[in-house]
Formats: structure tokens, C-alpha cells, sequence
């Protein structure tokens, strides 16, 4: 009786086991063909998507901005007389630069080369300002530069409180339940992270740029302005491409395109179209 059994339940496992091996070869193979659509889908998609659509190709025209920047306030400072540097802009560049080094960290992805141009730059304009306040001092402006260590020790010490005491307001805010604010203390590009004042900065360069309309074309610098038209340019397209998507930073660098520009044209203007008619 035993050994009939065995003979009934051996077809009957056989049969179990080949239909089991069938199934389990037809879903490797339809996962391996999913698969392959699926890569095939990504490959089609980045050869349309192309530089247009490329963080990467932005992110590199914008480090190679930024390093125009450095190079810029390197190369003035080789050549250019410290009378050139506007004090206003140099102070800005400063602030600014030293914000896109700590936001070109922590951005997904990180861009690194971005951060390296922009602590460059730091230096650079830092050693720039420095030129500027030594000849003025040297050529009696004493009360101009009191008036400028005044504002930047106000400035710093602002600072200074908004990083101290600003994870703690976030903090509160974010707890309380308090519907719009709380959602702005918790937005991933909000006023509490670097993500919402890095791009805010480079409204000061736009407003130091309108505060300096009227300065005389002499004192404006073409390699400076070259490199902040082009920084707005470039910036204005890889701030819609970014995580999170920054359209505060887009909006920016669409006015610190235009307001350089603008210095940027009125120099060649005057160097380069109105000097030949002369």
C-alpha cells in the first residue's frame, strides 16, 4: 500500500516541480526584458533630454562663472589700480560667495567645483577689499572707511544672531502648528536654509549693480562684469534643474543677468563704439 503510494505522489510532485521550473524561467525572462525596456527607456530619454536638460552641463558652465569671478578680481588686482574697486560690490561678492560655498556642499548633487571657485573667490575679493580701504586711508578718506567698518560690524553681528538663533526659531515654529508658517519654517528651501539666502544674496549684487548706475564707465571693470553677466546666465537655467527646484534662484540670477549686462554694455560703449566715432 505504501509503495502505491509513493508511485501516485512521485508523477504528481514531478509534475509540480517541472511546472514551478517553467514559471520560474518565464519570470526571469520577463524581468530581464523589463529590465532592458527599462534601460532602453533611460537611454532613449537622456539622448533627447541632452545639455538642455543636463544639471551636470550647468553645473559646470556655472563653476567655470564662478572661477571667471575669481579670475577676474585676481587679475585686477595684478592690474588694475585699487581707485577701480567699487567697495560695494566687493563687500556683496564677499557675502555671496561665502553663502554658494556652503550651498554648493549640501545642493543634490553636490558640486564641489562650484564650492572651490566660490571660496576662491572669497579670497579674491577679500584681498580686493583690502586694496581698496589701504588707498583710502592713504588718500585721506579716513571717515569714508569708518563708515564702512561701522556697517559691515553691524552687518556681521546680524549674521551672526540669524545662525545662532535661527535652528532654534525653526525648531519652535515647526512644532506649534501655526498652518503657513509652520510649512515655511519646514519648506527644504525656506528662509531657514542656505538653499533660500544663497540665491537671495545675489539680489544684493543686482542692488549694488543699481547703486553703482550712474559710475563712471573708467571705473568699471570688463573682466568683473563679464563674468557676473555670464554667472546670471548660466545660473538661471541650473537653479530649474536642481533638487529642490529653486525658482527664487532662477528669478536672481534673471536680474543679476540684466543688471550686469547693463554695466557690461555701458563699458563697451564707451571704450570700445564711442571712442571710434570720436
Amino acid at each position: 500500500m505504501f509503495a502505491a503510494r509513493n508511485v501516485l505522489r512521485q508523477p504528481t510532485s514531478s509534475l509540480f516541480r517541472s511546472q514551478t521550473s517553467r514559471l520560474h524561467r518565464r519570470l526571469l525572462s520577463s524581468g530581464k526584458d523589463s529590465v532592458k525596456e527599462e534601460s532602453s527607456k533611460v537611454q532613449e530619454t537622456a539622448v533627447k533630454e541632452g545639455w538642455w536638460t543636463s544639471v551636470d552641463f550647468w553645473a559646470k558652465l556655472g563653476a567655470a562663472a564662478g572661477w571667471g569671478m575669481s579670475g577676474s578680481a585676481i587679475y585686477d588686482s595684478l592690474s588694475t589700480g585699487p581707485e577701480r574697486i567699487s567697495m560695494n560690490m566687493t563687500t556683496v561678492l564677499v557675502v555671496y560667495s561665502s553663502l554658494f560655498t556652503r550651498w554648493a556642499i549640501i545642493v543634490s548633487p553636490p558640486n564641489y567645483a562650484l564650492a572651490a571657485c566660490h571660496a576662491t573667490n572669497v579670497f579674491a575679493q577679500l584681498n580686493q577689499l583690502r586694496r581698496s580701504l589701504e588707498y583710502k586711508l592713504e588718500t585721506g578718506m579716513k571717515e569714508e572707511v569708518e563708515k564702512f567698518a561701522a556697517r559691515a560690524t553691524a552687518g556681521a553681528a546680524a549674521g551672526a544672531a540669524c545662525l545662532v538663533a535661527g535652528p532654534k526659531i525653526r525648531s519652535k515654529l515647526m512644532a506649534a502648528n501655526l498652518g503657513v508658517l509652520t510649512s515655511i519654517a519646514a519648506w527644504d528651501a525656506g528662509p531657514f536654509t542656505v538653499h533660500f539666502w544663497a540665491p537671495m544674496s545675489k539680489w544684493l549684487i543686482s542692488g549694488a549693480s543699481f547703486m553703482d548706475l550712474h559710475r563712471p564707465t573708467e571705473l568699471i571693470s570688463i573682466p568683473q562684469y563679464s563674468a557676473l553677466t555670464a554667472t546670471g546666465l548660466f545660473f538661471s537655467r541650473y537653479a530649474m534643474l536642481v533638487v529642490p527646484l529653486n525658482p527664487m534662484l532662477c528669478a536672481v540670477n534673471v536680474a543679476l543677468f540684466g543688471s550686469s549686462a547693463w554695466h557690461l554694455g555701458r563699458k563697451i560703449n564707451a571704450d570700445y563704439i564711442q571712442d571710434k566715432k570720436e
